[in-house]
């Protein structure tokens, strides 16, 4: 029974995508599940038409290849479902590699759980001239749960998620597209299936490894991105209309600025090693107190094209 889509979304990393769609092709336990592997290509100049179509000749499964011209990563995982019929969604980024038993481990833990959307750990994997920041930015990419599967209450991002499109994903386009830029569109997502009562499930041994790239394997990028972390809370509270929840997030957000503030200039002056980690929660806190929208840091989509990557 082939009832699973992989959906890839890609934008000018050939490198990594070839990597990404050759570890589905490896997934030997559960290729006979595997309808398509569904490549989307968001780069205006379709810059990855030739690799999908080498990597189709090659391939044990279908391979779609999908042209989505409007940057953007709500744009890209909308166009990947409307190619698709399959009634279960498997998200990998085009930076990430899935060990070998990867999908079979998430349809284990979703049989298990009978969670509408399972997340899989990731082990982050930085270039080898990262420094003193190597620790953290590993940290930083990576994800980490339960050492068994199970329901959760904590939500992580889409890549390296399994989603039961039904419950999940209503509609032809789920992703807000508001949120091509800054992302949070996985977050948007969650928060109104949360409210429909859906279930959050971990899969404790599907993992993948998570290769940043060099322009994104740096402190600056890490903390703005952690500032865009800090932001979700508020953010979420704001979208289930649960104005004391804002207050209460921007309250905690309030106290972590100020504590991890003055921290991080202690650890700075004294170049501590762990020094990077300190800023990370000074700056999710600050992002907590900073959530509207007119402060949310432009990390995808069109701006990635602007930074040339």
């Amino acid at each position: 029974m082939r009832d699973v889509a992989v959906v890839i979304p890609t934008l000018r990393r050939p490198e990594g995508l070839e990597r990404a769609v050759r570890s589905v092709f490896a997934q030997a336990e559960a290729l006979e599940r595997i309808a398509a592997v569904v490549v989307v290509d968001n780069d205006p100049d379709g810059s990855a038409a030739p690799l999908a179509e080498r990597l189709r000749s090659q391939g044990p499964v279908p391979l779609a290849y999908v042209h989505a011209p409007i940057p953007g990563v709500a744009t890209a995982r909308n166009a990947g479902l409307a190619a698709t019929d399959a009634p279960l969604i498997a998200f990998l980024d085009d930076d990430e590699a899935a060990s070998p038993r990867w999908l079979a481990a998430l349809l284990e833990a979703q049989v298990q759980t009978g969670a509408d959307v399972l997340f899989g750990p990731i082990r982050g994997r930085v270039p080898d001239d990262a420094g003193w920041t190597t620790a953290y930015l590993e940290r930083f990419f990576g994800r980490q749960g339960p050492l068994r599967n199970g329901l959760t209450d904590d939500l992580h991002g889409c890549g390296n998620t399994l989603m039961v499109r039904q419950t999940a994903l209503p509609g032809p386009a789920p992703f807000d597209v508001a949120m091509n830029e800054t992302g949070g569109e996985d977050d948007r997502l969650f928060t109104a299936l949360m409210k429909r009562g859906g279930r959050f499930g971990w899969a404790a041994d599907a993992w993948v490894d998570e290769f940043a790239p060099p322009h994104r394997a740096t402190l600056a990028y890490a903390l703005t991105r952690a500032f865009a972390y800090g932001q979700s809370p508020s953010q979420m509270a704001a979208d289930r209309d649960d104005w004391p929840g804002v207050i209460k997030w921007m309250l905690v957000g309030a106290a972590q600025t100020a504590i991890w503030g003055a921290a991080s200039l202690v650890f700075a002056m004294l170049r501590h090693p762990g020094r990077a980690q300190v800023y990370d929660r000074c700056a999710r806190g600050l992002g907590k107190l900073l959530w509207t929208r007119r402060f949310e840091p432009k990390l995808y989509g069109a701006a990635m094209l602007s930074r040339g990557g």
